[in-house]
């Protein structure tokens, strides 16, 4: 069995933090010695800092102070009502402006899914923060000199009908906001029909009699159903109408790409195999990117920080034990 936080751990401590207007809640872990380093975790959709139940044990045993906040729109973090807020742009400002909160100037990333993606614009917009970045599922993928929508690939059809409005008029309520994370969360229908497929997006249809997530027990369902009834799902999905306002804010760093510029931190990414939204082989050109990377492969979909815990752990603890931590004893021996 894995280790693992729960919503009333005391190992945890729930806290908020007003950053750039906003108030943001998030979690803060210490390690029972003195901290080497801070790590910050970056949730993604539909998901709570939470999500990282799995991965804050094995990160304090590192002696890591561990940081996980709650992104915009989720929980007891603030949900404006304009994409405006959920930029990438938007995210890494707020990200620095926790770290100047906890008076840190350097820190470790990790991210999920929209957190992978926001992890990498953090390293973009503020460089001299960040000492290292893993990933679980999400490659990288540099700005670009022409707006593309990623709903143009098969496999990202489902963020237009998330985009729509319509998903947020029909998942109101905590009764559909628990038919509808049951289903995102692996739960099938009596016939064994999904609730949502990346081709399409939510099937309304299916949510009616889903059947209970494989991957939450009742506690930490119970608890994500009160997260979302909070604000409800609109600050979540508009992660999906900030397209064209990340492209605007991307286009001063497309030149530094463009001439063969390269993350200089070392990058861990870690690829779910049956991960339908997010494929393995969307990371294959990240090499040329990033100056220190290291890749990995899970057997799991898209939950891989949920279906495969152990190896997960085992492949980020063994990173920052020989790349990260051992670069920073390192530069202190030599002092």
């Amino acid at each position: 069995m894995v280790d693992k936080i729960t919503p009333t751990d005391p190992r945890i401590q729930f806290k908020t933090a007003n950053l750039n207007g906003v108030t943001y809640s998030y979690i803060l872990a210490e390690p029972e010695g003195k901290a080497v380093d801070t790590i910050f975790l970056i949730h993604g959709w539909p998901d709570l800092a939470l999500g990282w139940r799995y991965q804050i044990p094995l990160l304090l045993s590192l002696n890591l102070r561990v940081v996980v906040p709650n992104m915009m729109g989720y929980a007891g973090t603030d949900a404006p009502d304009s994409p405006t807020y959920y930029t990438f742009k938007r995210a890494s400002d707020d990200i620095a402006a926790l770290a100047s909160h906890l008076s840190l100037s350097s820190i470790i990333l990790g991210g999920h899914d929209w957190g992978g993606a926001v992890v990498f614009r953090v390293a973009l917009h503020h460089p001299s923060l960040i000492r290292a970045i893993f990933t679980i599922c999400t490659p990288f993928t540099p700005p670009r000199s022409t707006y593309t929508p990623a709903t143009v690939l098969p496999n990202f059809k489902y963020q237009l009908h998330l985009a729509s409005g319509e998903v947020e008029k029909v998942i109101s309520g905590p009764a559909k906001i628990r038919e509808f994370l049951n289903g995102m969360y692996g739960g099938r229908t009596a016939n064994k029909k999904p609730m949502f497929s990346v081709s399409h997006g939510v099937h309304f249809e299916n949510l009616e009699g889903i059947g209970p997530s494989p991957l939450l027990q009742k506690e930490e369902m119970d608890y994500y159903v009160e997260a979302y009834s909070r604000n409800g799902l609109h600050g979540p999905l508009n992660w999906y109408r900030t397209g064209e306002l990340n492209f605007e804010d991307e286009k001063g760093l497309v030149a530094f790409w463009d001439e063969g510029g390269k993350l200089e931190i070392p990058v861990l990414y870690v690829a779910g195999t049956r991960d339908s939204a997010l494929p393995p082989s969307l990371g294959k050109g990240m090499g040329r990117y990033c100056g220190e990377l290291r890749k990995a492969e899970v057997e799991a979909g898209h939950w891989a920080l949920w279906e495969k815990p152990g190896e997960v752990n085992a492949l980020v603890g063994e990173w920052l034990r020989d790349v990260v931590l051992v670069e920073k004893k390192e530069a202190k021996s030599s002092l």
